[in-house]
């Protein structure tokens, strides 16, 4: 998830925050081990809002969807498929020398984009076929790949490593849901089909492991060997393990589900599995319906309520801080890894973090509209009629702003423009969610780590193998 070699990059970000757990300092954190709370389905702040949407909501979603696809189509090599991990505002060339890298979690998104504009006829079925299997065939066949997996940042031109990145565990996660929701939307083409199937199967998660029997790594670097981090707290992983789990290729146990830690905390009449930024509770849901499902193993979390959690428990964390950020209120709120005046943060909550200063990122209310569109919704139309063309554009919404300071980014950011989309259109239609689903290696992981134990509307019947 980086975004740039500065002081804070997201993936330096991201691993602080799972090495220090700093998201249960300040609160009452329980060690999954000690679990003292209800079942989830048990615990009414859980709930999920029934919300019909408006012809004015749906209206807006429309246009939102609309500019944020255009990022996707216009900021992707055409020869290559890839996707920059970041453009102007107003999409014009990049002033830095050799302009901005392609991020192979923005063309995982990218693909998914394009099977979106293709159902609501915002590009040539024919147009967005090609451009698929020109994305594929370069993975498949010329982008550097260790054991299957891909470098974080490619030269959008020629596909050579950029930043001297890693080998990235979870950014290759990101891309192979685009690659496997191109694989379903586009299921009567051959090619598509076949190119997509041999990029998963070669991914070999076993390597990834390097020497533990349970817990990925989080990269790998021809310069020092893996990384010293792994994933074995709840983050967005989630995504990585069922891809792992359910390779027919190379497959990790089942029990690599329960290694990871899942730290608890209750704030605001909200309990749940918790680590800030919020961006961490949506970017697996954005492919993997978890609806009606829960873990097998106690304490059986259901992990679609329980962002559902952390979206209104965030939302009441933003509206605290009014009295000395009081352009936070009701209906304007939202803060998760992103651009600021600083540089890149990853920043969010709960518990707070000090170096919270009045920026607003759009992407937080804007990646859980599938979860609470009851106040994602307003907050982002809220934003939208306050603020106007300031941060409101070609692509959609800028990254970030503060009013306070009166900044605003003048880029977009792949994975904020991305989240938003797809979270927008599984609330209107679960399209992406069904594509996804369809896989059956993806089928087969769930069942053998997760449960049905409801009936949700509009979620499919559950058929889990293994179940």
């Amino acid at each position: 998830m980086d975004t740039g070699p500065g002081d804070e990059s997201p993936r330096r970000a991201r691993r602080s925050v799972l090495r220090a757990l700093a998201c249960g300092s300040a609160l009452a954190v329980l060690p999954h081990a000690a679990h003292a709370w209800p079942a989830q389905s048990q615990r009414p702040t859980q709930a999920r809002v029934a919300y019909s949407l408006s012809p004015d909501d749906d209206a807006f979603l429309d246009d939102l969807a609309r500019r944020e696809f255009r990022y996707f189509w216009e900021q992707a090599d055409p020869h290559t498929g890839l996707v920059l991990d970041r453009a102007k505002t107003k999409g014009l060339p990049d002033i830095r020398q050799g302009g901005p890298p392609a991020s192979i979690a923005s063309t995982g998104f990218g693909l998914t984009a394009i099977a979106i504009a293709v159902e609501r006829d915002w590009v040539e079925p024919e147009e967005a076929r090609e451009r698929v299997r020109i994305t594929l065939e370069f993975f498949a066949e010329r982008a550097t790949q260790e054991h299957g997996w891909f470098y974080h940042f490619l030269d959008p031109l020629t596909g050579e490593r950029q930043w001297s990145c890693e080998i990235s565990s979870i950014d290759t996660a990101l891309l192979l849901a685009g690659v496997l929701t191109a694989r379903q939307k586009f299921a009567d083409d051959p090619e598509i089909v076949r190119l997509a199937t041999q990029i998963y199967h070669r991914v070999d998660f076993q390597w990834m492991l390097d020497g533990d029997p349970y817990l990925l790594s989080q990269g790998w670097k021809p310069e020092t060997d893996f990384l010293d981090s792994r994933w074995d707290s709840y983050s967005e992983l989630m995504i990585l393990y069922l891809l792992a789990i359910g390779s027919p290729s190379y497959p990790i146990p089942p029990e690599s589900w329960i290694a990871w830690a899942r730290p608890e905390i209750a704030y605001a009449g909200y309990s749940f599995v918790n680590c800030a930024p919020l961006f961490i509770h949506q970017y697996s849901h954005a492919w993997v319906d978890f609806r009606g499902l829960r873990d097998k193993v106690a304490p059986h979390f259901d992990y679609f309520l329980n962002s559902i959690a952390a979206t209104r428990a965030h939302r009441a964390f933003c509206m605290s801080l009014s009295r000395e950020l009081p352009d936070y209120s009701q209906n304007i709120w939202g803060i998760t890894s992103s651009d600021s005046i600083k540089g890149y943060v990853s920043w969010g909550g709960p518990p707070l973090d000090p170096r919270i200063d009045g920026t607003l990122v759009p992407s937080a209310a804007g990646g859980s509209l599938m979860f609470t569109p009851d106040i994602c919704l307003p907050a982002l139309r809220a934003m939208r009629e306050k603020f106007g063309d300031r941060i409101y554009g070609q692509y959609g919404f800028v990254d970030a702003f503060n009013p306070i300071q009166g900044w605003v980014d003048p880029e977009v950011i792949g994975l904020g423009l991305g989240i938003t989309l797809l979270s927008a259109e599984n609330l209107r239609t679960g399209n992406v969610w069904r594509w996804f689903m369809r896989n059956p290696e993806l089928d087969r992981a769930l069942g053998l780590v997760m449960q049905p134990y409801r009936r949700v509307a509009g979620a499919p019947q559950r058929t889990l193998y293994g179940a």
